[in-house]
């Protein structure tokens, strides 16, 4: 019986800003990982972004296509670090309501623990307000599904963010970097969509172009920009720390040398 689960920091990330990049609807993802223990731990060390079919308040819907896709990136990841990496469980989030799994959740996670029983769910309730700070906080919790009779009720497992995986760090940083351009397929496909079913007229037209225009304007502003300026920021700390460790060298390097002299 699974017991607990090990996040990496990047995929809490990766999963985090996808989440925060809507406040109407739910988003969807699924988590790569490796199984131990007599399927007791999982631990997951990269994730996939989905691009949704349907964009709802409560409930997110992916193409089976989408599935496959995951699956045979999850074989190419193993393929790479030499581990028997697989997909290992799925993500969503709940733009401004509680983080506990609703019926519709524990439904499809149901479904997914048939075919695995390892699998597990996560989700990231984003855009609430705490009472007592008044500001925004995020909350995750783990679980998997369990079947009572024709229902079905959470199993809370513990979850613990741990350290990167270094040798799927630069993937991790490729997947998060993917996000806006996915956002910008979805509307991109909505804009399409609407296009079809509307009327020609010029006014439908001018006026589906400029909500697609006013889409992609929040994709640059609220998630590539803060996105880039973030990764910036964390390329600099990352030079100061590489500085810092190259004249740490240098002085043991010296210490050294000086011990052999002495010798």
């Amino acid at each position: 019986m699974l017991n607990k689960v090990l996040l990496s920091t990047d995929v809490t990330l990766a999963c985090v800003q996808h989440a925060l990049s809507t406040e109407k609807e739910e988003i969807m993802g699924l988590l790569i990982g490796e199984v131990h223990e007599n399927n007791s731990l999982v631990s997951i060390v990269s994730s996939v972004i989905l691009r949704r079919l349907d964009k709802k308040p409560d409930r997110v819907e992916i193409s089976e296509e989408q599935l496959v896709q995951a699956t045979l990136r999850a074989e190419e990841l193993a393929a790479e670090v030499g581990r028997p990496l697989r997909v290992v469980g799925w993500y969503h989030s709940h733009p401004h309501i509680t983080v506990w799994p609703s019926h519709v959740d524990l439904a499809t996670q149901s479904m997914y623990q048939r075919m695995d029983s390892s699998f597990v769910g996560i989700i990231f309730a984003v855009f609430l307000t705490e009472q007592t700070a008044k500001a925004p906080s995020i909350q995750i919790t783990c679980f998997q599904s369990v079947n009572e009779g024709s229902s079905q009720s959470r199993r809370e497992i513990e979850l613990e963010i741990t350290n990167n995986n270094d040798s799927l760090t630069i993937n991790n940083f490729e997947i998060l970097t993917q996000l806006p351009a996915i956002l910008k397929e979805e509307e991109d496909e909505s804009y399409i969509n609407e296009a079809g079913q509307c009327d020609t007229d010029i006014i439908t037209r001018q006026h589906n172009s400029a909500v697609l225009t006013i889409a992609i304007g929040h994709i640059v502003e609220k998630i590539s920009r803060p996105m880039l300026e973030a990764l910036v920021a964390r390329n600099a700390l990352h030079s100061v720390r590489l500085r810092a460790l190259k004249k740490r060298h240098q002085e043991l390097m010296s210490m050294l040398d000086n011990m052999s002299c002495n010798v």
